[in-house]
């Protein structure tokens, strides 16, 4: 089901890219998700399963490189042109339309300060992939350290005592790093390629960071098992550690003068781009509702036409329609303005995951008893939207530390 363009400026051709999405999210995305989910994490990241296909299918359509720039072989979209395929993906399966968005995390870093070394080596094979060889993940939440990892510019960032424990030293000409990536590094048990967020200088707290990139197939490096969740659990989580991994020295492409201003950066597209997604979540549970509030006959008549079911679904709606517009405001800004206004991408991301969850809470009141059972597909969006709330930085602890900055 479509929805109303509201914004006149976008053109046929970008309509007609966002309907070739839609149509892989309705008719690829959306039924292997459901499938991924049913099954245990193990199965669902073991040779021959349906996730490889999907990837595949992926990269071949060119949605691996939705982050990339034009000139390093990237789709080189517009912020506009980016919002409507995130959304997209996300309507056919937030946990999937995330794995793409981080399969891309190194070469979409490695695009902001592109070396010599990290062209050659990640950005160009990344983008000329099309059998999902090449794989990112982004390595920076740790056992004792989550949404905190994030608060740049808050005083606890500064601080020696929240100072990462995965750390990185430099000997002549390698870094070798030590320490533990958490369970919730997302494709971090598939990954072929990890930008690793580390402590150099434990001093300076989380502000004495940098960031590397570590092929994962170096001696040293092992992973843990997949995370076994309750929601998106079509999207590979785990551990990866490091243990006296080394790394030549331009693979450290960030150091301490420029981390918190880079993980600033990343934490206001990661959370823009979460909030595409969750808009598009949203509307996929709205539609659920609205669809089956026009079959199921409940008091001798349907559903929609009781007024209490209307009430509700036209909320419904309308919070999507918010949901759209700020997120698309967030993507539009901070993607073309450094440095970003991160505490707008931060909203975002928290109104649209919020939205998504009580819209799919919602749907779960309209379908009833159904509702809760598997075999309809809003059980699992419910699921999917409440893991939202929590990744990329709890809603709660992202609220927080970005009130500093009003």
């Amino acid at each position: 089901m479509s929805y109303l363009e509201l914004n006149l400026d976008v053109t046929e051709e970008q309509i007609m890219f966002r309907d070739t999405v839609r149509k892989f999210a309705i008719e690829t995305l959306r039924p292997a998700s459901i499938k991924l989910d049913a099954m245990t994490p193990a199965e669902a990241i073991a040779p021959g399963s349906l996730l490889w296909d999907v990837l595949k299918s992926s990269y071949r359509l060119g949605l691996h490189k939705i982050l990339i720039p034009e000139e390093y072989g990237g789709l080189g979209l517009s912020p506009l042109e980016l919002s409507l395929v995130v959304e997209e993906m996300g309507y056919g399966s937030p946990g999937l339309s995330i794995a793409l968005g981080l399969c891309s995390f190194p070469a979409f870093l490695a695009s902001m300060v592109p070396t010599d070394t990290l062209i050659e080596k990640i950005l160009v094979p990344y983008c000329e992939d099309t059998e999902a060889e090449i794989i990112g993940c982004w390595a920076i939440t740790e056992p004792d350290h989550g949404s905190d990892a994030l608060a740049v510019g808050s005083a606890q960032f500064a601080d020696p005592r929240t100072a990462g424990k995965c750390r990185a030293h430099r000997e002549n000409d390698e870094w070798v790093i030590n320490g533990q990536k958490s369970a919730w590094v997302s494709l971090g048990t598939i990954a072929t390629h990890a930008m690793v967020y580390l402590t150099i200088d434990p001093t300076m707290g989380m502000a004495g960071g940098g960031i590397c990139l570590v092929p994962l197939n170096l001696p040293g490096v092992s992973r843990g098992k997949p995370l076994d969740k309750m929601g998106q659990r079509d999207l590979n989580q785990g551990e990866i550690y490091f243990d006296n991994v080394r790394v030549p020295q331009d693979y450290m492409f960030v150091d301490q003068e420029s981390y918190a201003a880079i993980t600033d950066i990343t934490l206001a597209t990661c959370n823009a781009y979460m909030s595409a997604a969750f808009t598009g979540a949203a509307r996929a549970a709205y539609e659920e509702a609205l669809r089956y509030s026009k079959e199921r006959v409940q008091g001798g008549k349907l559903l929609f036409e009781h007024q209490h079911v209307r009430y509700k679904l036209f909320h419904m709606f309308k919070t999507i329609e918010a949901c759209r517009a700020l997120s698309r405001a967030a993507l539009n800004y901070n993607l073309s303005n450094t440095p970003p206004a991160t505490e707008y991408s931060v909203a975002a991301k928290i109104f649209c995951t919020d939205a998504a969850f009580q819209i799919a809470s919602d749907a779960v009141q309209i379908f009833g008893g159904n509702g809760v059972a598997k075999e309809y597909v809003i059980e699992k969006l419910f699921r999917d939207a409440r893991a939202s709330m929590i990744e990329d930085g709890s809603n709660d602890s992202l609220a927080i530390f970005s009130s500093e900055k009003l």
